[in-house]
């Protein structure tokens, strides 16, 4: 099960000027490795929430909270990108293991 990890308080915003609050997640999967990715939650209620693909693996839980919160404004910026294209593969897979 996912879990939030760290919420960030400053907007992102895309290249065509739509702004999102991000949050990184991440949970403990099978192998027990922990995997992180973000979500972007638009300020727009029109818009869309969106997911990162994975962002990163970590032998724990406390190594994936560090990342979480060194995460910069920049990499979360990328991260936005990344999240805006389709990664259905990412996606199901992870849809899978949240039942």
């Amino acid at each position: 099960m996912s879990e939030i990890l760290v919420k960030f308080d400053e907007p992102i915003i895309d290249p065509k000027g739509a702004k999102y609050f991000a949050q990184a997640l991440g949970r403990k999967r099978e192998d027990d490795l922990w995997e992180g990715w973000l979500e972007f939650l638009p300020l727009d209620e029109n818009g869309e929430l969106l997911r990162s693909p994975r962002e990163t693996t970590q032998p724990n839980r406390d190594a994936l909270e560090y990342w979480a919160q060194g995460l910069t404004l920049v990499y979360l910026e990328g991260a936005l990108v990344r999240a805006q294209r389709p990664y259905p593969d990412i996606q199901r897979e992870r849809e899978a293991s949240e039942r």
